[in-house]
């Protein structure tokens, strides 16, 4: 500043002995002023409001957002001029100019966020009993924060201890920062259909990209677990019964032993009060 200053001082000096009028210098002056005001309207907008990011944390490089028209990314660059995010899926790189994210809505899923619900819908057949199906799903939650991991055998699932704790193994760090009592997994019954019971069930993972494995490895399991205890997934399409309702009523009980012991081992998780449902549930 101090050259500018001093450069100033020089032409109001040398305009003074010239005996130039200084009223007309600062009224010209004043529009050039303004049309370099409104020329650089928007190179000030992008200044301040990367300025403005850069203090309040709106986000930083490595947060991933979702801008207003859907698209989801990854922040690569910040820049005065223009911000770079890349696509979850490397398909792409947008390029917006950073004055405009200051007005509009961001989601950003990496703000302040320690672990994000996975979260899996099925339904079941009317003729399964509801709560042996939703013990089902809690063996399957079990057996996915046990079992689903990255490429590098760390688990995807956070939780209170490592799995491999009980196997005399380091943890591969699914159980750090863990700042709350984690309920889960956790199944809940979500609706009544119009030819089943739906169902979810809900693991916490580590971050936003993780869900998508451990959802797609969940419901495999719970296709592979439905089978084993002959519960049923109805097809979307309409059955006509011609007195094969007894039958598949009595395939139903064959079985029944099966789930009777899942529901003992697993129990329903918070869907009751009580954490150890009992053995025999006819008489209720």
């Amino acid at each position: 500043m101090i050259p500018l200053i001093v450069l100033l001082g020089v032409m109001i000096g040398i305009a003074a002995w010239w005996e130039i009028d200084l009223v007309i210098i600062a009224t010209a002056s004043g529009g050039l002023a303004i049309g370099i005001g409104f020329a650089l309207q928007e190179t000030l907008q992008n200044y301040f409001t990367y300025l403005t990011i850069k203090k309040d944390k709106i986000f930083v490089e490595g947060d991933r957002i979702k801008l207003e028209n859907g698209y989801v990314g990854i922040v690569r660059m910040i820049t005065p001029r223009v911000t770079y995010v890349k696509h979850g899926l490397n398909e792409s790189i947008a390029i917006i100019p950073t004055r405009q994210l200051i007005a509009a809505t961001i989601v950003n899923y990496s703000k302040d966020t320690t672990f994000v619900p996975a979260a899996v819908e099925v339904g079941a057949s009317y003729l399964n009993d509801p709560e042996e199906v939703a013990s089902v799903l809690m063996k399957v939650g079990q057996m996915a924060m046990n079992e689903i991991t990255d490429v590098r055998g760390r688990h995807l699932i956070v939780q209170q201890k490592c799995p491999y704790r009980y196997q005399h193994k380091p943890s591969c760090g699914c159980d750090k920062n863990i700042l709350v009592d984690l309920d889960q997994p956790r199944v809940r019954v979500t609706n009544f259909n119009s030819s089943s019971i739906d169902f979810s069930v809900w693991v916490f993972v580590r971050d936003y990209g993780s869900q998508f494995k451990v959802e797609s490895d969940m419901r495999i399991m719970i296709i592979k677990e439905f089978k084993k205890h002959n519960i049923n997934i109805p097809w979307p399409i309409q059955t006509e019964y011609r007195g094969n309702l007894g039958q598949e009523i009595k395939e139903i009980q064959d079985t029944e032993d099966v789930r009777k012991k899942t529901l003992k081992e697993y129990g329903l998780g918070d869907l009751s009060s009580h954490d150890q449902p009992e053995s025999d549930t006819s008489s209720k």
